[in-house]
């Protein structure tokens, strides 16, 4: 709760301070006129007992003539001049200043392409996430996790974590990513990376190269469905191009054939799989080191029977006992090694909670 009202605060601020270095031109003009205006009554006005007027009265007159209303009665050349061009600069001024001040700063619970531009325009090295799906959600979700500033752009104001996003107050554009305008709105030269995760191949690629061209330092991350391009957009491109099937394939595969595997993944052409085995023929009085050395397994976790807690990266030198579940990572080759020397071919008791892809 702490660290949201923190972030909400820094926000804010961020917000305000925005605003501030956009209306700059109207504030030093508004510093000159009521700087420097006051000074210059103050020197050249005489009042009628020959005295010089006051600074305050001074600052009065200026103030009144933006309204039409002088309270000194000068009779100067140089001061009857700026006594009529003070008011019209004044109405400008106000009209600028004040009007589009408060636009703006209200503009922000409506959340407008002007209130997003604005916020904006105070991150550096944050993420721009494209697609408000339940890939996008998702991925903007774990980057706000890890502390990041993330902006998104949804192409249509229905889409279904559009209202989820607005509650989190999650910076949203609603506009076509592929326009013009949409990519600069985002300040994509001052990001760190983004990420195209729209369900268009075609526009995935377009705002890709957009990006690149406006930021060559970017990191790029693109969703494919399209399996023949991951590899070419990999090559050729140099980004990160990953596609849904091929995530989820080696996952939905290996699941049907053993219930134990909770998750796979490929790192090159390596098949690594996390499985969970409950510790009964021939891993009891074994150390985890020696589960790593024997079968190339990472014990990432380990929960001692009736016990809830669980250790994660348990140190080497820890015995196994009967009855202990572990998480383990290993290549699916080894994993099966390691399956054989348990002699275990049913799914454990236990195991631990995975999201659905």
């Amino acid at each position: 709760m702490v660290t949201s009202g923190r972030r909400l605060l820094r926000v804010n601020l961020r917000y305000l301070f925005a605003l501030l270095r956009r209306f700059r031109t109207t504030m030093a003009l508004a510093l000159v006129l009521f700087g420097l205006g006051p000074v210059v009554y103050h020197v050249r006005h005489v009042m009628p007992d020959g005295h010089r007027v006051s600074m305050g009265k001074a600052l009065r007159h200026v103030y009144f003539l933006l309204y039409g209303q002088p309270s000194l009665d000068v009779d100067d050349s140089f001061l009857m001049l700026l006594d009529m061009v003070i008011p019209p600069v004044g109405i400008v001024l106000l009209a600028d200043g004040m009007v589009r001040f408060a636009y703006l700063f209200f503009a922000k619970h409506r959340q407008d392409k002007e209130w997003f531009e604005v916020i904006a325009e105070t991150l550096k090295g944050h993420v721009v996430v494209c697609g408000a799906g339940r890939v996008g959600y998702r991925v903007v979700a774990q980057l706000r996790a890890l502390g990041k500033d993330v902006v998104v752009v949804e192409k249509r104001a229905e889409a279904p974590f559009v209202s989820v996003l607005r509650d989190e107050e999650v910076p949203l554009l609603i506009d076509d990513i592929r326009g013009p305008q949409c990519l600069p709105r985002t300040n994509v030269k001052k990001a760190a990376a983004i990420v195209c995760a729209t369900d268009d191949d075609l526009a995935n690629l377009n705002i890709a190269l957009d990006a690149r061209r406006m930021n060559p330092n970017i990191r790029v991350v693109i969703r494919l469905f399209d399996d023949d391009l991951v590899a070419k957009v990999r090559d050729t491109f140099k980004a990160e191009a990953l596609s849904s099937s091929s995530l989820a394939a080696p996952a939905m595969a290996l699941a049907a054939l053993d219930p134990r595997i909770v998750h796979s993944f490929r790192i090159g052409t390596h098949l690594m799989v996390v499985s969970v085995f409950e510790a009964h023929d021939g891993l009891p009085g074994m150390k985890i080191s020696e589960v790593r050395d024997r079968f190339g397994g990472l014990t990432l976790s380990m929960r001692r029977q009736g016990d809830s807690r669980e250790w994660l990266h348990p140190k080497g030198e820890t015995l196994i006992a009967t009855g202990d579940a572990l998480t383990v990572q290993a290549e699916y080759k080894d994993y099966l090694d390691l399956r054989a020397f348990t002699r275990q071919a049913e799914a454990p008791v236990w195991a631990p909670h995975t999201e659905g892809l």
